[in-house]
This record gives C-alpha cells, structure tokens and sequence, in this order.
C-alpha cells in the first residue's frame, strides 16, 4: 500500500490534515490538481482557535507553527462581524493568540508545504485525483496518470469537490441571492485604516490594509442582491476585471482610492450548502468539499482547519486499531460532530448576510442596532466573539457526564513549565492530573501522556483530573481522586471494540 491516507486538495486544509495524520505516525500522501501552491492571497484570516490548533505543529527547529505564522503575519485586536462599525474585542479572550491574524494564504500554504516537505510527506502538484475503485484491504485511486493503494481517501478538493460528486454525496442547501466582489489591489490613495462604507442607496465596501503594502477589498453592489440563482451564475459569469472593479468602487463609495492595480480579483456568493454525509465508507470529506456559505469574517478556512484537526486524529486512531466505536461511526465521529458546527456556521454567515445585504432603511437600523450591542459589550458581544473566534465552539455531550466534556480546554500551566496546549500530541491524550500527590501517575500508556498541573480556579477548581482530546477538546472530566475509576474512562476512550466501518 503506496499511503495509508491520500489526501485529495494542496490547499490550506488539505495540507494541515497531511500535517496532522503525519504527526499522529500516519502514512499520508497529497495530490493537487494545480501545477502548484497558491499565488494568491484568498483567505487572509486566522481566528484565535485556528492559531491554538497550530501552536500543537512542530515545525523544522523546534519552533511551532503558529509562531511562524504571526512572526509572518499582521496581528489585530479585533473582528468584524457583517463589516458594522463596532468590532468584536479579542483583546480579553482566554487564549494565547487573543488576535485576528492577517495572513494571506499564499504564506499559509507555504508554510505548511515546507513542514510536509521537511518531513518527507509528498506533496504531488499538477495530479489531480480523479477517481477511485474499492480494493481488499482500501482503495485504488487514480491520480494523474498513475495508481495508488490507500486505505483511506480524505476529499479536501473544495467547492465543487470531485471527490464529493463521485462519492454520490448530495450537497444541499440554499441557492445564492446576492454576489460581491473580492481583490487584493494597490491603492494610490488609500484611506487612513481599516473601514467600510455602507449605504442602502449604493451598497457596501469594506477596505483592509495587509502585509506587504496591499490593500483587500470587498463588498456587494445594491443591484447584486435579491437576485434568483441563475442571475447570481449570470453575474459570476460576466467579465470583472480591474476596469470593472474600478467601475464598482466608484458607484459605493464614491471614490476608486486611486486603485492602480489588483493581482487578484474574484467573485462570491451567498449559496449555503452542507454535505448531507462527511464519511461514505473509506472516504471522507473537510473544508469547502463538506461546506460552504458566504465568506464572511474569515470563517471557512478557521473551520475547514478545525474540520482537519478533528478528522486526523479519529482517523489516525481507527488505522492504529486503537478507535473505540462511537469515534468512528458514533456520537463521537468525525461526521457527527462537525456537521454540528456547520450547521451552526451556516446560520452565523446568513445572520450576517442579512445584515450586509438589507440595503433599506429598516436595513440601516438593524445594522445600527446590532453595532451597538457590540459596541457597549457584554453578553452579544461575547457570545459574538466567542463564535468567531472557535473558543466557544463545543461538541454535542454525552448524556451522564460532567458538564465540561465536549468544550475547549484552556492553555492552562502545567506543573514542569510547560502549557497544556503545547503538550497536545496528534496520537494521544494528554491527562492532567491536578492532584497534589499526583495520583493518576501510573494511568499513562502509549495512548495516555499523563502531565501534573496546578490547581485550576474557577469552573475547574473542583476537578481532580482532566481528559484531554489530540484536538485540545476534553473527553473526561471528575471530581473524583480515585485511580479506578479514571482507568474505567480511559479505557472507553483508547479500546477498540471491534465495530466494522459502514461502507453506506
């Protein structure tokens, strides 16, 4: 068998799942339709969960990759949300990165391909995967003009994911209503700082600086909403070019800011679409390929990385043999628990869409009244920055345990210096142990790092000890000092109960 895992798509997504089963002592393998990395900046936002996940990636020299990517990046304080005045405070969030990174995503796909190629995971470009057969012992899949054995195919190949049309998967939804415009560009004249101009008249436009000079652009003309869906497909198909971008910020705004050129220029709509299955056998879909929605806040490359990060170590765990039942095809899986969040994803992006596209007065109002709720903070603004952000993102919890399993894990201290976020690895749990005496010391194993803590304040103050998911999620949390018991847990956790993989 060539790969234990071939991983359709060299995109961000696609790559950080190679990063990750890599990690986890995965034999992995990508192949990419385009002759090569991305020369363009796309998505250009990381949120405070994403930069957490990938604090956990080792990179050549010891460093983790989170680092490199704000030591590369341009750090803010604050979010957006449907471009309204008042911004989303990261500054308090519980987290290391309490920032909205700026990245393009040319850099990011740099970095990650540099991580795979310094570990020797190939990375095939201009080979696209373009089908595949059931074998005995996986899959036969075509890519480029060769074969390739794999026991598992992971579909990160995007929006119109040849993986997900060939697996049969239906991808439902709502038809699009509105398209806009998005293009990195040199400004002769550009504004001060970030901004965004809104007007029911004309529409909206939003200006952001980025690193290495440019500016991003984006934003949606009055006439570009409350279209039918074939309007919006007329729309993506007519020419739109620098004259025409040029054209569009004059009718907004006002003013063009002296656009003098514009290395990447694109369109997008509001279509809002879920993948009705993640998982049809030994397939597998992430990212675009299982979702899709309006590109708003940055929100669909933070959660098609976590989609990664969930997926790679419940893979990893079921080709090690160690998967128990319910992370394969249960309450706990991969599919189960991300189309969660898609769902709730789908709802936040046409929340804000409303909130960007109603160019009325009762429009205007809203937005107004929506604006001030961030702006005095409190309660809709934390849950708003909570969302975005992925730190309030949790799992469905199973019925009788502790209230905690399921949510995030702070970066809490550990007792030898270290940080329980960086003490996270891709083919274990990590168990901390706050008890003075260290009396869960023993309960370590291949599948179970057991590191000592402090004492936590606050909701976790009355914990003894904690189990902690690859993905930094808590699996098991007690009250209880009693070694027994904790064994109990973690063998529900790391014991594979000879469930077989639906083929469905």
């Amino acid at each position: 068998m060539s790969a234990q895992v071939i991983v359709a798509g060299g995109g961000p997504v696609g790559l950080l799942t190679a990063a990750l089963l890599d990690a986890a002592g995965v034999r992995v393998e990508v192949f990419e339709r385009n002759e090569g990395p991305s020369e363009h900046s796309k998505a250009t936002t990381m949120h405070p969960r994403t930069l957490e996940v990938l604090a956990t990636v080792e990179t050549a020299g010891g460093r983790r990759l989170a680092d490199v990517l704000v030591d590369h990046g341009t750090p803010r304080p604050s979010a957006h949300f449907a471009v309204l005045p008042d911004r989303l405070d990261y500054s308090g969030l519980d987290t290391p990165f309490p920032i909205v990174l700026l990245i393009p995503q040319a850099d990011t796909e740099r970095f990650l391909a540099d991580h795979l190629r310094w570990r020797g995971v190939p990375v095939h470009y201009g080979q696209a995967v373009q089908g595949w057969e059931e074998v005995d012992d996986g899959l036969r899949v075509r890519a480029g003009d060769r074969d390739h054995t794999a026991g598992y195919l992971v579909g990160a190949d995007g929006a119109h994911s040849r993986v997900r049309k060939l697996s049969s998967i239906a991808f439902p939804g709502r038809e699009p209503t509105a398209v806009g415009f998005v293009a990195d560009v040199d400004l002769a004249n550009p504004p001060v700082a970030a901004g965004q101009l809104w007007h029911h008249d004309t529409g909206f436009v939003s200006t952001v600086p980025m690193p290495g000079g440019k500016w991003r652009v984006f934003g949606t003309e009055v006439g570009d909403t409350g279209l039918t869906a074939e309007e919006v497909r007329q729309r993506q198909s007519e020419p739109f070019g620098l004259e025409e971008l040029r054209a569009a910020l004059r009718r907004i705004a006002g003013t063009d800011f002296g656009l003098r050129a514009a290395p990447w220029i694109s369109r997008a709509s509001d279509s809002t679409r879920r993948a009705t299955r993640y998982r049809s056998g030994r397939v597998l879909l992430a990212g675009d390929a299982a979702h899709v929605h309006l590109p708003a806040g940055g929100q669909g490359l933070n959660v098609g990385l976590q989609d990664a990060t969930n997926l790679a170590w419940k893979l990893a765990a079921e080709i090690h043999g160690w998967a128990p039942a319910h992370l394969i095809d249960g309450a706990g899986s991969y599919e189960h628990e991300r189309q969660h969040v898609a769902e709730q994803l789908m709802a936040n992006t046409l929340a804000q869409g409303a909130l960007m596209h109603t160019f009325t007065a009762g429009g205007q109002a809203l937005r107004d009244l929506v604006s001030g709720l961030i702006g005095r903070g409190g309660d809709t603004a934390e849950e708003l920055a909570g969302s975005l952000s992925g730190l309030s993102v949790s799992y469905p919890q199973p019925e009788g345990t502790h209230p905690l399993v399921g949510t995030r894990a702070p970066d809490l201290p550990l007792a030898d210096g270290g940080t329980l976020h960086r003490a996270l690895r891709h083919d274990r749990y990590l168990l901390v142990d706050f008890t003075p005496e260290g009396r869960f010391a023993e309960l370590g194993s291949a599948r179970v790092e057991v590191r000592a803590a402090p004492s936590p304040s606050g909701t976790w103050s009355t914990l003894c000890a904690v189990l902690v998911r690859p993905d930094g999620y808590l699996a098991h949390a007690t009250p209880s000092a009693d070694p027994l018991g904790l064994a109990d847990a973690l063998a529900q956790w790391t014991t594979a109960d000879g469930a077989t993989v639906s083929v469905a």
